[in-house]
């Protein structure tokens, strides 16, 4: 496998239902017929995962899904053909951490002298801070966004986990493919994960205010859902701890901001009986022994910090050690993670250019991280963390053909 050797620029085939067959429950404006679509990519090295690789392979899609792969596939009489003498196929990439398809998050700021806002102002029977948004269902507003999938196929992936990054707790989050297609036929999974931070997001309530604050309301709404399975007549109904109780059977999400908070992350899970998958910070290489210590998968960021101009002594002066050390040892992140055996996926987030996604990627093989898990840290981590393994995650029969092609 020579995923270093991948361009900046894949070719990813997206080959799903948009291919093959019109929506059967959508009107079209055209004589009806539906047609079988099938497809034979023959002649290539097809790794159909971390540790299996096929070199002169024929992989067949039919419908959206591979029918078959291997040395001795016959080809059908009703492929359409492809000659991939010299080109390599991989199973497309994975990101479980992303908002694609969500709208933006306006945050509002108030100023000294503001008028103080205690309790809630969202309508409806939800709990009484904002910041706590369990009852969010992002499948209900997700949007497919043609550019930004665009984009991300460009660079080999072919489905996300998509959530609203808002809030301490922030509902579930929907697997969704990258395809140019309508919603319906997107979304895989509905409600793949529930979602956590220590970021009260854009609630506008003076309360929480501080890190110990955060903390503090999540544990208290931990309370106070375990109190609501009683059903107390006088709670009546409140959508918030409903949806927030409904959602602990879900992979459980929590996005830190730094490694210590990785810990604290963790220590509340522990307290209520929860084992966090958690979107680590990029640095926890500074304390990789007392990470491990936690037991949590972990989701590894490759947005590692940008070169700082230090040419000239003047702007020198305001640069720290630090910002020079976190500069120097980040990319070694991913490559402590498997040094150390913690499970680990990779994600995007967090990216400002996300053509730098493979040169980051590079880095991090430079600097420890074997290819091997890359590819696996992209493609069966995530598809196995979110309950996806047996539809995506590798090239094998009856999965869904997501795949990226090398030249």
């Amino acid at each position: 496998m020579q995923i270093r050797k991948i361009p900046v620029v894949l070719f990813a085939l997206l080959l799903n239902a948009l291919l093959v067959n019109a929506q059967a429950t959508y009107p079209v404006n055209d004589v009806a017929n539906p047609k079988e679509g099938c497809y034979a990519f023959t002649n290539a090295t097809v790794v159909k995962d971390a540790v299996t690789t096929i070199q002169n392979a024929t992989l067949v899609i039919r419908q959206g899904k591979i029918e078959s792969v291997g040395n001795n596939v016959a080809v059908p009489k009703d492929a359409v053909v492809v000659d991939c003498k010299g080109k390599y196929i991989y199973p497309s990439f994975i990101d479980m951490y992303s908002d694609y398809g969500t709208q933006p998050v306006q945050r509002v700021f108030g100023g000294f002298g503001g008028q103080s806002q205690m309790l809630s102002n969202t309508k409806g029977a939800y709990g009484w801070n904002q910041a706590i948004k369990s009852e969010v269902d992002i499948s209900k507003s997700f949007a497919v966004n043609d550019a930004k999938a665009k984009e991300l196929r460009g660079i080999g992936f072919g489905a996300v986990l998509t959530l609203q990054m808002d809030g301490i707790s922030r509902g579930t989050g929907a697997f969704v493919t990258l395809a140019a297609e309508k919603e319906n036929k997107v979304i895989l999974k509905e409600k793949a994960s529930a979602n956590y931070s220590f970021d009260k997001g854009s609630s506008t309530q003076d309360y929480p205010n501080s890190l110990m604050g955060c903390v503090a309301l999540l544990r208290q709404n931990f309370l106070d859902a375990q109190w609501y399975k009683t059903r107390p007549a006088t709670e009546g109904t409140n959508l918030s701890l409903e949806a927030f109780n409904d959602n602990q059977s879900l992979p459980q999400i929590f996005e830190s901001s730094d490694k210590w908070s990785d810990l604290r992350a963790d220590k509340i899970g522990d307290e209520f009986g929860v084992q966090y998958i958690i979107k680590g910070a990029g640095n926890e290489y500074q304390r990789i022994n007392e990470v491990k210590g936690t037991n949590a998968t972990y989701i590894v960021p490759l947005n590692f910090p940008q070169a700082m101009d230090v040419e000239d002594p003047t702007d020198a002066r305001f640069v720290s050690i630090a910002d020079l050390r976190s500069w120097e040892m980040a990319p070694l992140n991913p490559g402590a993670f498997e040094k150390a055996n913690i499970n680990f996926a990779l994600t995007a987030n967090g990216l400002k250019d996300i053509t730098s996604f493979f040169a980051n990627l590079r880095k991090a093989i430079q600097n420890g991280l074997s290819e091997q898990r890359a590819l696996d840290a992209l493609t069966k981590t995530p598809a196995t963390l979110l309950g996806m393994y047996d539809k995506t995650g590798s090239l094998d029969a009856g999965k869904i053909a997501g795949i990226s092609l090398k030249p």
